[in-house]
């Protein structure tokens, strides 16, 4: 259809009839422009460039590039308005930036901690029958973990300016770090689907134990037990084998409102969690800032509006924010905060 329009365009008699046919074509190119696909975008771009239409200069190659780019789609969307409940699942990438290394890679001070208990593999601290023998790797970890050793980052902000500019309909986090909140994303905004440090309970029987009893034992090098049935208590994070919290069954409501889907920092591996992006339904943006492509990401072919973004995390959103032209409100809330973190 370019090319034809090109013919008629170049074949048009006087200013006046090609002006005429460049401004329909123009309008028409506009309505349906999100429609297209990638290929079809630029070669729309070439092909107005080629009429001279308003005598403006040719597309640069980074024009062009910057047409198919994953971040660029999205902005235009948010910009739009199409973009008003915005789900976000997220995973342990967005913490890294806070200075919580992965566990399981070597070299890292989580990961030398636990190597004089002697553990088979990282994940069995994760595992109840594994915690019921022996609590104290999980408690080592645990020790690391518990909120008040870091600090929110630039990624858990932006996600708060989301919620601040009326566009998060919910956080599903895999991170039991508790950032989310310290950076203050309310709870009612917030799945933290693996449990959270916030309370406490014994893992046999379920009676709920004091939170800050257990965080002074545990940091102490001690094992809370249960007054009731003299079981070891911990925090409520949930281990391979149990049950996951309650509101993580929210997401059967949320995930089919959602207009947008951002996905960070994680390697969708674990499920049900992993599973929880393909319930969105297939016409909603997903768009992945990831250091690796996973999940259905790295499946050919994807969806007509997956994007992937890969690189650095922290220096992804930043990239974002900048296009949506948040970081001056992102910076002034990371500020605020900080002066408030200083005179607790």
């Amino acid at each position: 259809p370019f090319q034809s329009f090109i013919s008629c365009y170049k074949n048009s008699r006087g200013k006046k009839r090609k002006n005429l046919h460049s401004l329909i074509w123009i309008a028409l190119c506009f309505l349906f422009y999100h429609e297209f696909n990638s290929r079809l975008k630029i070669s729309l771009v070439i092909c107005l460039c080629r009429c001279n239409i308003g005598e403006q200069p040719p597309v640069s190659p980074s024009t062009l590039k910057l047409l198919d780019h994953g971040l660029a789609a999205v902005v235009r969307l948010m910009k739009l308005g199409r973009c008003k409940n915005i789900v976000v699942v997220a995973g342990a990438g967005i913490s890294t930036a806070s200075g919580i290394p992965d566990f399981r890679t070597p070299g890292t001070g989580l990961y030398a901690n636990l190597e004089k208990y002697n553990i088979p593999y990282p994940e069995s601290i994760f595992n109840i029958d594994y915690f019921t023998n022996d609590p104290l790797p999980f408690f080592s970890l645990a020790k690391s973990l518990y909120p008040g050793n870091h600090r929110p980052n630039y990624i858990h902000y932006f996600i708060r300016t989301l919620h601040q500019k009326g566009l998060l309909l919910r956080m599903y986090t895999q991170n039991i770090d508790g950032l989310e909140k310290s950076c203050g994303i309310p709870e009612d905004k917030l799945v933290e689907a693996h449990g959270s440090f916030a309370s406490a309970s014994c893992h046999l029987c379920y009676t709920p134990y004091p939170a800050e009893e257990a965080k002074d034992a545990i940091m102490n090098d001690k094992i809370p037990t249960c007054s009731f049935c003299a079981a070891t208590v911990k925090p409520d994070v949930v281990f391979f084998g149990e049950d996951l919290p309650q509101k993580y069954f929210l997401n059967t409501e949320d995930f089919p409102k959602a207009d947008l889907l951002l996905i960070m920092g994680t390697s969708l591996q674990i499920e049900p969690f992993a599973s929880l992006v393909n319930t969105v339904r297939p016409s909603v943006p997903r768009l992945l800032l990831n250091r690796n492509t996973v999940g259905p990401f790295a499946k050919v072919p994807r969806r007509k509006k997956d994007y992937v973004e890969l690189g650095d995390l922290e220096d992804l959103v930043r990239r974002f924010a900048q296009m949506l032209g948040w970081n001056d409100d992102i910076e002034e809330i990371m500020r605020v905060q900080e002066e408030v973190r200083c005179h607790l």
